[in-house]
């Protein structure tokens, strides 16, 4: 069974939250600056810094289905983040193309899964009476925009004054917090139910309102891709200074640790696939002005103020509908199946069309893509919503 939600059982995931988001507010952002410090040609660095979502396309779901088979996700999150710890020595060494390919693949496949299987394992503690509890969930959750938020701007300050050799040192001491906050975590197993000990994920699949959604997710997290990959590459050519970008990512990540320290107070305004279908309108809003005004700074302003309830409402009502369609048994691989579809395939297929497309049609063209899927993403959770309505019980 699962300790009681008190604040002291809930305090290790919001450490694992702060120090895997602070790990990926580094790493993600200046791994491409530190492979070209390395001397690797532009091609080399696309391939390279495509790994990670490479992974989110097996990784989630293998880690996922293990956890629910064995009921050990606190197990399996403390061996990933050790084995990853151990394998970012290398990086301190030397390395080819080739053999880095390899141990950035190793360290993925072990860390890409630690968020579902974290989730899955947060679920009992952020539910009320069977039912999901927003706030809880979202003071858990606020820790990791605040960990990406520090790491994203101390990094970028310590490798301007000091240069990218210490990247090795920064993924270090970031992994081994990330090693001891899963050793923090309450250690326990899920209770196997031996009528049905590893129930089947079909019957779930098949029903319209799971592949709605899950389309929905698909192209509105699609329509996010665009801004991680493109949007300071595009903010440069425009000749917005380093600073004003910095400040614009940073505006964007404030927000949604305001978002999820309050959206207890919220949700309940609109149901689940409302806030789908508000998400994904705001979306294409969002991407609109970035395309077409982005000279006007108060609208780009703007713009990013809408990641508060373009990613944080939208993550959060996402992780309530899992916890309704995929309970018990199901709520690892429910989390992986996530993380697959919204991150995994949208972050292959939107870092390699995009590139293409903004080749051939500029950086704004991209943007224009993105808004249109947002819109597809919006009839998709418009469907959802004729489909069913789950009340987000937030107190």
């Amino acid at each position: 069974m699962y300790p009681s939600t008190e604040k002291k059982h809930l305090f290790p995931f919001a450490a694992l939250s702060a120090s895997y988001f602070a790990h990926i507010g580094f790493f993600n952002p200046y791994l491409p600056l530190w492979l070209k410090e390395l001397g690797f040609s532009l091609i080399a660095i696309a391939v390279l810094t495509s790994v990670q979502s490479a992974t989110r396309l097996f990784a989630p779901y293998g880690w996922g289905m293990l956890s629910d088979r064995t009921g050990e996700r606190v197990k399996l999150l403390r061996f990933g983040a050790t084995v990853a710890l151990l394998l970012s020595l290398a990086l301190w060494f030397p390395l080819g193309g080739v053999a880095l390919f390899v141990v950035l693949l190793l360290m993925f496949t072990h860390t890409s899964a630690m968020m579902p299987m974290s989730e899955a394992a947060l679920a009992h503690l952020v539910s009320q009476g069977g039912a999901f509890d927003a706030k809880r969930y979202g003071r858990v959750r606020l820790w990791g925009s605040l960990g990406f938020l520090v790491t994203v701007v101390s990094a970028g300050w310590w490798f301007e004054r000091f240069g990218m050799g210490h990247f090795p040192a920064w993924t270090l001491v970031t992994l081994a917090a990330v090693v001891v906050s899963v050793w923090l975590l309450p250690d326990f197993k899920e209770t196997t139910h031996h009528e049905d000990p590893h129930p089947n994920m079909w019957p779930v699949l098949r029903l319209p309102a799971v592949r709605w959604f899950f389309a929905a997710v698909f192209f509105h997290v699609l329509a996010h891709i665009f801004i991680y990959v493109f949007f300071s590459l595009y903010l440069d050519s425009l000749g917005y200074s380093k600073t004003v970008i910095g400040l614009l990512w940073a505006l964007s990540v404030v927000i949604e640790i305001g978002w999820f320290f309050f959206q207890g107070r919220w949700l309940p305004l609109l149901s689940l696939t409302g806030w789908l279908v508000l998400a994904a309108a705001l979306m294409a809003l969002r991407m609109g002005l970035t395309a077409a005004l982005p000279m006007v700074l108060p609208l780009l302003l703007l713009a990013q103020a809408l990641h508060a309830i373009t990613f944080a409402a939208h993550h959060t009502v996402c992780i309530a509908l899992l916890s309704h369609h995929f309970p018990g048994r199901l709520r690892g691989r429910g989390q992986a199946l996530y993380t697959v579809v919204g991150y995994g395939l949208p972050g292959v297929l939107g870092g390699l069309g995009g590139g293409l497309l903004s080749s051939a049609l500029g950086l704004a063209s991209v943007f224009w893509l993105a808004a249109g899927c947002a819109l597809v993403a919006m009839g998709c959770a418009l469907r959802l919503r004729r489909l069913e309505r789950v009340p987000l019980s937030a107190r």
